[in-house]
């Protein structure tokens, strides 16, 4: 279970919801209304006040480091810190299989970030974040800059790895018919205020 109870930061009202295991909570707003500002929130990044629980486990009984290793948040555009693909993986070898499910060449450990398009990027960082296994992923537009069949893979991939490792998802989107395929809950941010809608 993942709980948020009274989340709030500068620009964003209190926000209070909770998830089960394998479930996927779609979030939906206009530029500027408050969605990233509450995913970074929940991952602890910025200055904030309230109560955020993993499986009874208190964010603030545990490190910065520690909770956004089971809480990690996917920025929309992720930061990279080395050269070659290969070295921001743990184990890249053994992504292989993600590597090709994803429409990416299998190959490409060794090439320079700074040559990869905006959506071979997007992609890497996903599989970078799931290489991880975390408890719940917060994800800021992960498909934006995707073309149909990768959208299409990325979220085949995601819905089978939230059903096989009972993580839960937090997805950011602009798109109706992505938000409606994705998740059967969404909350609506306007201005800085969080509420539930029926999807």
């Amino acid at each position: 279970m993942f709980e948020v109870e009274d989340l709030t930061r500068s620009g964003l009202e209190p926000v209070s919801f909770s998830m089960a295991a394998g479930e996927c909570l779609a979030v939906l707003g206009v530029s500027g209304s408050g969605k990233t500002l509450m995913l970074r929130a929940i991952a602890d990044l910025d200055p904030n006040e309230g109560e955020v629980r993993l499986n009874g486990i208190s964010r603030s009984s545990v490190s910065g480091p520690s909770w956004r290793r089971r809480v990690a948040y996917l920025a929309a555009e992720p930061g990279w810190w080395a050269d070659s693909v290969a070295a921001h993986f743990d184990d890249w070898p053994a992504m292989a299989a993600a590597v090709r499910r994803l429409l990416l060449p299998e190959d490409m450990g060794e090439a320079p970030v700074s040559r990869l398009s905006t959506g071979e990027r997007q992609r890497l960082a996903l599989l970078r974040a799931l290489e991880r296994k975390p408890s719940v992923l917060l994800l800021d537009e992960p498909t934006a800059q995707l073309d149909a069949a990768s959208r299409d893979a990325v979220e085949a991939m995601l819905a089978e790895w939230c059903r096989d490792q009972r993580a839960a998802l937090v997805w950011v989107s602009h798109d109706p018919a992505q938000i409606l395929r994705v998740a059967r809950r969404r909350l609506v941010v306007e201005a800085g205020r969080v509420r539930e809608d029926a999807a």
